[in-house]
């Protein structure tokens, strides 16, 4: 073999090196975009769950037995979260008995083989005549804001639901 020989050969050599490590950089990007993927979707499904499950208990405290008509009624705002009221434990979703109890709600779902999740619940008044305005004032309609995140995504599912009392004329 001469000299021009072994250059080629070097240079081919070369060649096929940075193509096998540039399949295998793009075959690991995509493999953490499909993860990523399967992440953001499960994170959604808990979310989903989560805000299902709170809209099937009652609007507030008050409205579990007696129709209200008066804002006064309603629970203050510095009495939303688990575990005011008698019966409730912060670690039993079961044990709400309406929206407001999920205020301050967290949990780490381990569940998943792949990955966990931890879940975070806020609840707050808002404003109906301002979109998405937090209201310190008791008013007929309460946002829970639901934060799903793990340390295998790369972004924070964020999911809002407005719960409504309607009061009839």
């Amino acid at each position: 073999m001469n000299t021009g020989q072994t250059i080629l050969s070097a240079g081919a050599m070369m060649l096929l090196s940075i193509l096998i490590l540039r399949m295998s950089n793009v075959s690991i990007q995509t493999q953490d975009n499909m993860y990523n993927s399967k992440f953001g979707i499960l994170a959604i499904s808990l979310a989903s769950s989560l805000l299902e499950q709170a809209t099937q208990k009652a609007f507030d405290e008050s409205t579990k037995e007696d129709f209200v008509t008066s804002l006064t009624s309603l629970t203050e705002k510095s009495n939303f979260g688990c575990g005011k009221e008698s019966g409730e434990f912060c670690d039993s979703m079961d044990s709400f008995d309406d929206y407001d109890d999920f205020h301050g709600y967290t949990n780490v779902d381990s569940t998943m083989p792949s990955a966990f999740f931890e879940i975070y619940c806020t609840v707050d008044y808002v404003d109906p005549n301002v979109t998405g305005f937090i209201s310190s004032n008791r008013t007929w309609h309460k946002m829970m804001t639901v934060k799903v995140s793990s340390p295998s995504m790369r972004d924070t599912v964020v999911f809002r639901k407005v719960f409504s009392y309607w009061k009839l004329p």
